[in-house]
């Protein structure tokens, strides 16, 4: 069994913000499976699934960005999930919108959720895939403003076709392995328009 995390906000308030498009990846490929994520598991709205023949539970903690590894692991220990079988699935402002990147493991970059989950299960040792949004651009004074923003109207479409791209690296990363994924995925942008 695997364990696929977003990482983001409850509440309509937080849909379209850029540090909910974890929300958004675990969305589209529970709609993609006809599972809607909605079973309250923990602190967690989850979904069971089969994605390439395999068992796999999406989730969205429900504690708020900076509380996200309370949820990941309870829904770890409940479902008996090893950590390199976990991946987790965030924004990135260091990263253009239109780029998806995969890592087997690492630091938390300068985001709270993921830094929240490494001290909670005390371990650096897991799957993430960052989606990026862009950097904060000079109008906005404190990060927290840009990345709880929207994206605006004419990034929609773009943002819709990041979020479809990264649900398919995500099924493939089940199927296939991190360091496939890695070499497909990484440094490969969606391109405007698209």
């Amino acid at each position: 069994m695997w364990l696929v995390t977003g990482l983001g906000n409850p509440g309509r308030q937080y849909d379209w913000t850029r540090h909910n498009i974890g929300f958004q990846v675990i969305d589209q490929l529970a709609a993609a499976a006809g599972e809607p994520v909605t079973r309250l598991r923990g602190q967690a709205h989850t979904a069971s699934v089969r994605l390439h023949q395999q068992q796999v539970i999406l989730a969205k903690p429900q504690t708020f960005m900076n509380r996200s590894g309370s949820a990941v692991q309870a829904l770890m220990a409940y479902y008996k999930i090893p950590a390199e079988q976990l991946l987790v699935v965030c924004d990135d402002v260091a990263l253009p919108l239109g780029e998806i990147r995969f890592r087997q493991r690492g630091g938390n970059g300068g985001h709270r959720g993921l830094q929240h989950i490494i001290q909670v299960l005390g371990t650096e040792d897991f799957c993430r895939l960052r989606v990026g949004i862009d950097n904060k651009p000079e109008a906005f004074a404190e990060l927290s403003d840009y990345v709880l923003g929207v994206f605006p109207a004419e990034q929609r479409d773009r943002v819709s076709s990041v979020v479809q791209e990264a649900a398919e690296g995500v099924r493939e990363w089940v199927d296939c392995g991190i360091d496939h994924v890695m070499n497909r995925y990484n440094r490969r942008t969606i391109d405007e328009g698209k």
